[in-house]
């Protein structure tokens, strides 16, 4: 490439509304068996439990939001707790 060329850099398209759509639909589908299961983290499940949900997953989203979905997931659920605390905390103040 050359000072004066005309070509612009390839950039990488981004996903489209039907994928995001299909990567969320599929992260619904796994976490949804994962809370079947009882099982928190992601990745945690044992034997065929969850396993074709999970490549469903893996296959229609990328690494990087696996990686944050799973992630959110956990800390979603510590909120709950933390929130749950902090409002049992606010009764008791006005008692």
């Amino acid at each position: 490439m050359g000072w004066f060329s005309s070509s612009k850099p390839q950039q990488p398209d981004a996903a489209s509304r039907s994928d995001r759509q299909k990567c969320w639909d599929s992260r619904d589908a796994y976490f949804k068996c994962l809370d079947a299961a009882g099982i928190l983290t992601p990745g945690e499940e044992t034997g065929a439990r969850c396993k074709a949900e999970n490549e469903v997953y893996e296959q229609n989203c990328a690494k990087s939001w696996i990686d944050y979905f799973n992630k959110r997931r956990v800390l979603a659920e510590q909120q709950k707790s933390v929130l749950i605390q902090a409002d049992n905390q606010r009764h008791s103040a006005r008692k």
